[in-house]
C-alpha cells in the first residue's frame, strides 16, 4: 500500500459509546486515505474529525478499499407525502430509550435497509402512533 491509497479500517477492538452488537455491525468502516506510511507494518489515516481514535494503525487492521459495482447500488426510496410534508414511511419500531428524559425510538424505515435506521424522538413519530403502540404491547408482552 502506499500513501494516497484509499483503505478501510477495521472495526474490531474499536469501543463505542452504546452497546453494540458485534455481529451485527460492519467489519470495516469508511474509505480513508493513507496520510504517510509511518514504517513498513503501520501507517497514519486521515480519519474524521469527530472520530476519537488514533491515526496511526497496524496495517493488519486495514482493507483496500474497493468501489461498489455501478449494478449494486440500491436507489434509495422517495418520500410521500403527507400533510404536505414530505415523509419516508416507518415500517417497525425496534428499540426504546430514554435520554436527559426525552423517550426516543429506533425506526425502520419501510423499503430501506439497517443501516438506515435512526432514533428518532417520541413526538417527531405522530403518523406513526399504530406502530409506537404495537412496540410498547409487545414489550409489556415480554415483561410479563
Amino acid at each position: 500500500m502506499e500513501e494516497r491509497d484509499r483503505v478501510m479500517l477495521s472495526m474490531k477492538d474499536l469501543v463505542f459509546k452504546e452497546r453494540l452488537v458485534k455481529k451485527l455491525i460492519k467489519q470495516y468502516i469508511g474509505s480513508y486515505a493513507i496520510e504517510k506510511m509511518v514504517s513498513k507494518n503501520t501507517v497514519k489515516l486521515k480519519l474524521l474529525a469527530f472520530m476519537r481514535i488514533h491515526s496511526v494503525v497496524n496495517i493488519s487492521r486495514i482493507v483496500r478499499y474497493r468501489d461498489p459495482v455501478k449494478e449494486q447500488r440500491v436507489e434509495e426510496p422517495k418520500p410521500v407525502k403527507v400533510d404536505g410534508v414530505k415523509e419516508w414511511k416507518a415500517e417497525k419500531i425496534l428499540n426504546k430509550r430514554k435520554v436527559r428524559g426525552i423517550i426516543k425510538y429506533l425506526v425502520h424505515w419501510k423499503m430501506f435497509t439497517a443501516k438506515n435506521d435512526i432514533w428518532k424522538k417520541e413526538e417527531d413519530l405522530k403518523n406513526a402512533k399504530d406502530l409506537v403502540n404495537k412496540f410498547e404491547e409487545r414489550m409489556n408482552a415480554e415483561v410479563r
